[in-house]
């Protein structure tokens, strides 16, 4: 028979064992695996072929390869009238972010928002800025890549005569032209020469025929040594290198994503990251986050990381897989003076600091053309809409940029 005292002994061992059990770590659970996200996106016009839908397309992609729980799914070719159908489609499908990539493609999507709560919608704001908790309204500030490429630009013609192959008087268009043209404005300022900056509209994103035929008159008839765009096909890139004037591009790096040319014709472009705002929204969705940020303007200080590491900024000059000053063509440096492109470099880190904007820096002149919108008529000639110095708003810039800027040629 054991003793008393053993009984004692063993019985406080218990104890110890039992206590340190109870400080020993927890055996570590799996964490809950992430919401499974389908990112649908209804393009308005081709994917193949295009800067803009290929942009959004791309970056969808990129998002996909970065998170294993995206999804990407969509459509191209979209009418307004087949907004409603093919998203109600894809939401059945388990899409559970919804985007319009135009605005008159993504407004209908605010008709069914709030039949589906738990979906969130997007659409790209043009100057419409209606919103809904789940109706979220995004553009990116690409006017400050067109201020540099203006700089670029300004300083390339021999001429003095720059070409703008365009859509159609809208704040989007408007707005963007006005960032390039003020980059032009200060280079020619810069260079003590005059440059002019011609305008065509050719009535819509997507006339490969039309924009072709504008392009030409703007190199035959204005003499235009500079080309660039505010459209969506390939036709004023193709003029350019038949006739053998520069080009300056937009949306996508397309010398070194798409192949389209070459170095001898694109002396820069801008690459827009879609995926840097789909980002936030997937990121908020995956939060569960029912209010997320309603309108989204980012810059240039705005970046996010990709699958592979890669850090890229909403916009920025991207030319044959390369950036900043660097996308420069080597064919177009020699005609670009030292003191442009050490501003394009200083403005461009300022930027990405969100130190400076041009839309700030600069007063906005009103050239008396532009878009009458509901209850804000076209500013008349020589008015300063806005003085140097003063931050404008985003309200401002998205849905009352209704002018062209003083200086402007607008061709009928």
């Amino acid at each position: 028979m054991k003793s008393k005292k053993s009984f004692v002994v063993a019985a406080l061992l218990l104890v110890a064992s039992m206590l340190l059990g109870s400080c020993a770590p927890a055996a570590p659970t799996a964490a809950p695996p992430a919401a499974k996200i389908t990112l649908a996106i209804l393009h308005f016009s081709p994917i193949a072929g295009t800067t803009w839908s290929g942009a959004h397309d791309r970056g969808a992609k990129r998002l996909a390869a970065k998170y294993p729980n995206v999804t990407y799914v969509y459509r191209e070719n979209v009418a307004p009238d087949q907004v409603a159908p093919f998203a109600e489609e894809l939401i059945a499908s388990g899409a559970n972010i919804v985007i319009g990539n135009a605005e008159f493609i993504g407004l209908p999507l605010k008709d069914i928002a709030d039949k589906y709560p738990n979906v969130y919608f997007g659409s790209i704001l043009a100057s419409d800025m209606t919103t809904k908790p789940n109706f979220i309204r995004f553009f990116p500030k690409q006017y400050q890549a067109l201020y540099l490429e203006g700089l670029i630009a300004g300083a390339l013609t021999k001429t003095g005569n720059i070409g703008i192959v365009s859509a159609f008087p809208c704040v989007q268009v408007i707005r963007r032209q006005a960032g390039f043209i003020l980059g032009v404005q200060d280079a020619a300022k810069l260079l003590n020469k005059k440059v002019n900056v011609y305008v065509k509209f050719a009535g819509n994103w997507f006339l490969p025929a039309d924009e072709q035929a504008i392009a030409e008159t703007l190199v035959d008839t204005y003499k235009v040594d500079v080309l660039t765009q505010q459209t969506d096909s390939g036709s004023p890139l193709d003029v350019a290198q038949k006739k053998g004037v520069w080009y300056v591009g937009k949306d996508m790096d397309i010398v070194g994503e798409y192949g389209w040319s070459d170095l001898n014709t694109v002396a820069v472009s801008f690459d827009t990251r879609w995926e840097v705002i789909y980002d936030k929204m997937i990121q908020e969705y995956m939060a569960g986050n029912k209010t997320p940020e309603m309108i989204m303007y980012p810059g240039m200080e705005t970046t996010m990381t990709l699958a592979d590491g890669t850090v890229e900024a909403t916009v920025d000059l991207m030319n044959d897989h390369k950036i900043g000053i660097d996308a420069i063509s080597p064919a177009a440096l020699p005609s670009i003076p030292q003191q442009i492109l050490d501003l394009v470099k200083q403005r461009r880190e300022q930027m990405m600091k969100g130190e400076w904007d041009p839309f700030t820096a600069h007063e906005l002149v009103s050239n008396g053309t532009g878009i009458e919108l509901e209850g804000l008529p076209i500013p008349a000639a020589g008015t300063v809409v806005k003085a140097a110095g003063e931050v404008p708003t985003m309200e401002f810039l998205l849905g009352m940029f209704n002018f062209d800027l003083l200086g402007t040629t607008i061709l009928k």
